[in-house]
């Protein structure tokens, strides 16, 4: 079925009392990022709900997917838009209902008289698309409190939308209501996931993303991309900055002690995006840590890493386990990208027994042995930064290449 509107109702924006309207206008932005490219929409934003116009020459599920990737949306359905008169509401009613109905199936048909003008009332509405059906369909029946299909019928100024699908969104915050941070995007399974989880609650993220060529190759970086490119579809086009980290690198595997590689390394990362966090405006700092899940992510080792800022550190992946991060990942599209074999900065020169339990002074008396903040100056010098949209393809720049790798 060709649809004419995805009618979309909010999430929690209900709760939000005299800050609805900012929530809602926020949401109204997002959802036109998160359509970009997508030519011949029309999307109006009202106080109880939204509506995204087709005009018949887009890709009907294109649009439903990325909009239940939005942030802020409770649910959507997809409608079909007739003129005001009985017999053509008639029919397309008698045509949803039928592409889902199978024996046994009851039916309701719940009518929203936005325009009174119009010559019939709610109840007549129910009863006259009601009876086209039973005569239509044999053997259906109405169940008002607990139907198998419900066909919602509204009456606008402009004509008459049906819709009898309801399609769960993605539920939280319009991302930008939450305030604005960055996120330390590597390109492994679990930073994605911390991003899409601070997204969820509102938050603005700005992706930091270390690389350290030749021992990062192009392809590592434009999966960090690609990565990106994904999370965009939840909240919008977003900042990639990319931080360069070689001669970082080589000066602390040179100059600190090999137990302490690690320790010092994340150390600098951490300061780096804490001067940039500060440096745009940003309110705190994401990463994609769990609790125990590798040396450089217990309890002393949080805190060896996090003396070097005051800028709150957010890790929202902290309690849970792999399995579950995997699942998440799998079910927002990073997963397959996640896993593919480019090496990203903290992988390269990890020392086979790094300290689990770094202790903080000593950590402190080695960092000494680097010239600390003339290095995270000059790196963040010569940071790129890039606006990254939804749907962007940064892997098939490197196609060739790619294909003689995996």
């Amino acid at each position: 079925m060709k649809y004419t509107e995805i009618m979309v109702r909010y999430g929690e924006l209900s709760t939000k009392g005299k800050n609805r309207k900012d929530f809602i206008n926020r949401l109204g932005d997002n959802v036109r990022q998160a359509l970009y490219g997508i030519d011949g929409l029309k999307i109006i934003v009202n106080r109880d709900r939204m509506h995204v116009r087709l005009n018949g020459g887009q890709d009907d599920d294109k649009v439903i997917n990325i909009l239940q990737g939005v942030f802020g949306i409770e649910n959507l359905s997809p409608s079909v838009r007739v003129e005001k008169n009985v017999e053509d509401m008639q029919q397309m009613a008698v045509k949803m209902i039928l592409d889902q109905y199978v024996t046994g199936k009851t039916f309701k048909i719940t009518t929203k008289r936005q325009d009174k003008e119009f010559e019939f009332k709610t109840f007549e509405v129910n009863n006259l698309i009601g009876d086209a059906v039973l005569e239509a369909i044999p053997g259906i029946k109405v169940d008002v409190k607990n139907p198998d299909i419900e066909l919602r019928v509204e009456i606008r100024s402009n004509g008459i939308y049906l819709s009898s699908e309801t399609i769960k969104g993605a539920g939280g915050f319009p991302v930008g209501t939450g305030g604005r941070a960055t996120m330390m995007l590597s390109g492994g399974i679990d930073s994605p996931v911390a991003a899409y989880m601070g997204m969820r609650r509102g938050v603005k993220l700005d992706m930091i993303h270390f690389y350290s060529p030749p021992y990062t190759s192009e392809q590592a970086l434009a999966k960090a991309k690609q990565l990106t490119s994904v999370l965009a579809q939840f909240s919008g086009n977003i900042r990639f900055i990319q931080v360069p980290f070689t001669k970082i690198q080589e000066e602390i595997k040179e100059k600190v002690p090999e137990g302490y590689l690690m320790t010092v390394q994340r150390r600098m990362m951490l300061k780096i995006a804490s001067m940039i966090t500060e440096e745009s405006g940003r309110n705190g700092i994401f990463n994609g840590e769990a609790l125990g899940q590798v040396a450089s992510q217990t309890l002393e080792s949080m805190r060896a890493i996090n003396d070097v800022t005051t800028m709150p550190v957010l890790r929202p992946l902290l309690s849970m386990d792999k399995t579950e991060i995997i699942k998440i990942a799998e079910k927002i599209g990073t997963y397959d990208l996640s896993i593919l074999p480019f090496e990203d900065c903290c992988t390269i020169f990890t020392p086979p027994a790094p300290k689990t339990k770094p202790n903080l002074e000593k950590t402190r008396q080695f960092e000494k042995n680097i010239d600390v903040e003339s290095l995270a100056r000059e790196a963040i010098d010569n940071i790129q930064i890039t606006t990254i949209h939804a749907n962007e393809d940064y892997m098939n720049e490197n196609e060739e290449i790619f294909a003689e790798l995996l």
